[in-house]
């Protein structure tokens, strides 16, 4: 209900369709293209709905999930956590995350005792995650989960003593140079989702997740608005001219810039595979991608003398630490430049005043 009195029209959430059956009752299906149509308990904002509604996207078996789960079983594990105030304070991108993770787990072992699951039982879980960036998910995803068991299902947590997946330390995504931002707008001219992807990824520091979402709402009065995700901060900045040029380009017709060719908004899984085909379009390396943009984008603030607080203000960083490396790059670079043209000054200076005094004296007798 609304301030007057009727009642706001639902609207599913994305893949799910609904229809009423011969009795009136609304039913819920999800559906993907070329696969079954899966059906769904209950309706949105209801736990078992959301339950099965991730299973489906996540291509797991449909859950057999009742409003009453059996007690002490992983399927009411799983919706006592969705309920508790340690899942409300996840961050969006961390529950949606987790969630894919806990409902595959569902999927395999929601009917089963919480109290029988043992810790040798957990280890063979994880052995079975091959890559190490899932091994890493998994565990973050099912430790909290099986913990908040305790001391209602179970005494103990059968994860205790395995250690956190620790991964190898990278540079992670390679930043844009200056170069390659001139490649790219070289290739995609205004007027195109490619251009305006890149644009604002640059542009506004943004992620993947934070590029999909916005749209003409979001800009007002030379001002951008960006709902930063992964737990940073909210921002709001000017909008410089190469977004506008961008923006001003393209169609108004949704309320997101970034659609499909079917006029639906994108999600950020493929805009990552995309974008990635984009940047090889235009003749960039297989390094060039989407989130090594907001990298660059920092590169440049950093490089025009900006702060570490202007960095955090612009980006919704909520450290220092995350953003001074981008800083203290910058400084570097500047104090190799400073040094370097110390140094030829002074070979310029010694070419004129590094004589010696028998040099002084041949050059004397020559002119004499």
């Amino acid at each position: 209900m609304n301030g007057t009195g009727f009642s706001m029209p639902r609207i599913n959430p994305p893949g799910v369709n609904s229809f009423r059956d011969r009795a009136g009752r609304l039913r819920y299906y999800y559906r993907r293209r070329g696969r079954k149509a899966v059906p769904l308990p209950g309706s949105p904002s209801t736990p078992e709905f959301e339950a099965a509604y991730e299973a489906a996207k996540a291509g797991a078996a449909p859950l057999a999930v009742s409003k009453r789960a059996a007690p002490g079983t992983i399927d009411a594990l799983a919706i006592a956590y969705y309920r508790s105030e340690e899942w409300s304070l996840l961050a969006d991108e961390t529950r949606k995350t987790r969630k894919r993770i806990i409902e595959r787990f569902r999927a395999e072992h929601g009917s089963k005792r919480v109290a029988t699951l043992r810790h040798e039982h957990v280890q063979a879980m994880l052995a079975r995650v091959k890559k190490l960036t899932a091994k890493r998910h998994w565990l973050k995803a099912i430790r909290p989960l099986l913990r908040s068991a305790i001391p209602t299902m179970r005494k103990d947590d059968p994860t205790e003593g395995i250690a956190n997946i620790k991964l190898p330390k990278t540079k992670g995504h390679a930043t844009w140079s200056d170069a390659e931002i001139a490649q790219y707008r070289a290739h995609w001219p205004l007027g195109t989702q490619q251009r305006l992807v890149m644009e604002f990824a640059l542009e506004t520091f943004s992620r993947r997740g934070e590029v999909v979402r916005l749209g003409p709402q979001h800009v007002r009065g030379g001002r951008i608005r960006i709902e930063r995700t992964h737990g940073s901060q909210d921002v709001d900045i000017p909008v410089t001219p190469e977004l506008k040029a961008a923006c001003d380009a393209m169609p108004k017709a949704h309320l997101t810039f970034i659609v499909t060719l079917q006029g639906k908004p994108r999600s950020k899984y493929g805009l990552g595979n995309h974008f990635a085909k984009w940047a090889t379009e235009a003749g960039l390396p297989a390094r060039c991608r989407l989130h090594g943009l907001k990298k660059g984008g920092m590169r440049r603030l950093a490089e025009a003398g900006n702060t570490a607080h202007e960095l955090m203000a612009l980006s919704g960083h909520r450290t220092l630490t995350e953003v001074q490396r981008y800083t203290i790059d910058a400084e570097k670079k500047r104090l190799a430049d400073s040094g370097m043209a110390k140094m030829q000054g002074q070979k310029e200076n010694a070419s004129v005043t590094n004589i010696t005094p028998l040099e002084l004296q041949t050059d004397v007798k020559s002119n004499t």
